[in-house]
């Protein structure tokens, strides 16, 4: 009898162990103890990817060896239909003709990518440390933008990033990613910002409202830790559609407000994803010139968290992720891998992150 009386309170432990939304607290603390703090090396093209070690590693294990663990796909199918960049040209793949090789019995399929297309700028993708730079004061819009003056991440000049027009990125390029295999946390602005609808284009996550998801998901006492990858859904995924019929997807979107991205860079994350194009808010008109930026931008940095994060700070954006699944689920903490090609001097690529854990948090 009182061996079954055990069972029963040790079952209720596993119980709820499983369905917690967070690491356990003595992990915690150890990873914490096993994660690198800046200042990197003289340089340094990690950004905070220099995060990712034991520590990290550890957190992400405990995710994927939970008995009750999922596998989410956080990444749109790719096509020729699907919203599209205005900066970019059609994405356009060319299928081939079935091909064969004389004396064999089979026959392959290949295709090819249409004159303009820029897949590392379309679709889920991740952004490279080298993407933005930025210049010592606003450019007046008169002739070619000074590029010339440009710093980047870590100090790098254009001469040292991009000295030519048709440069390849030699330093901060897509090659330069590590693999990002780290504990993620997903916070659903769309639950507590927009009510539970998609919030609107120009709208902000701010960092109180980054706080106030923690608390409202059980993630007060884990907060966000150095080395983790932060999703936010904001509910601007439900316009995503293929085909993309009304093209609005990519004309506006809410974002990120400005303290959220300082909020976030303190707290050491490795990158950041929304699932909106931009990370950034753009309201309504913006990209038209109609309209200015979000409130809150300092003057002349209307993307103030490309600006923030990517040069200042070195956190990866991935843009366009599909969060509906993981947050619908409540899957607040999970191991999360994103494997970026190994695209030598590329701004951008295409990306598939995916993430492991346990539903019903």
């Amino acid at each position: 009898m009182k061996f079954r009386q055990t069972l029963v309170p040790l079952a209720l432990l596993v119980a709820a162990a499983q369905l917690q939304a967070a690491e356990p607290a003595a992990l915690i603390a150890k990873s914490r103890a096993q994660t690198q703090s800046p200042p990197w090396l003289p340089g340094d093209q990690w950004g905070m990817a220099n995060t990712l070690g034991a520590g990290t590693m550890a957190r992400c294990a405990w995710h994927m060896s939970q008995p009750k663990a999922q596998t989410y796909e956080l990444s749109y199918v790719r096509s020729a239909t699907m919203p599209l960049s205005g900066f970019s040209g059609p994405y356009v793949t060319k299928p081939k003709a079935s091909g064969g090789i004389p004396g064999t019995s089979q026959v392959f399929n290949m295709e090819s990518f249409g004159e303009g297309a820029e897949p590392g700028q379309q679709g889920t993708q991740i952004d490279a440390l080298g993407h933005f730079g930025y210049l010592p004061q606003p450019w007046d819009g008169k002739g070619a933008p000074p590029a010339e003056g440009a710093r980047y991440y870590g100090g790098f000049t254009q001469k040292d990033v991009k000295p030519m027009p048709d440069s390849p990125l030699l330093k901060l390029g897509i090659e330069m990613i590590r693999p990002l295999i780290t504990s993620a946390v997903v916070l659903d602005a769309k639950a507590l910002v927009g009510g539970g609808q998609p919030m609107k284009a120009g709208e902000t996550v701010t960092a109180s409202h980054i706080e106030a998801m923690l608390k409202a998901q059980g993630l007060s006492k884990r907060g966000i830790l150095p080395g983790d990858v932060v999703y936010i859904r904001t509910g601007w995924g439900d316009y995503w559609q293929d085909p993309d019929t009304d093209k609005v997807y990519y004309t506006k979107a809410p974002g990120l407000a400005y303290d959220a991205a300082k909020y976030l860079g303190d707290k050491r994350i490795v990158a950041i994803g929304l699932d909106t194009p931009f990370i950034d808010p753009v309201p309504e008109g913006m990209l038209a010139g109609k309209a200015g930026p979000a409130a809150g931008v300092p003057d002349g940095i209307p993307f103030a968290l490309h600006h923030h994060m990517l040069t200042q700070m070195g956190i990866h954006h991935i843009e366009n992720a599909k969060l509906d699944q993981l947050a619908d689920d409540k899957v607040w903490t999970s191991c999360t891998m994103i494997l970026p090609p190994r695209e030598k001097g590329s701004a951008g690529a295409a990306v598939r992150p995916v993430a492991v854990g346990v539903p019903g948090q």
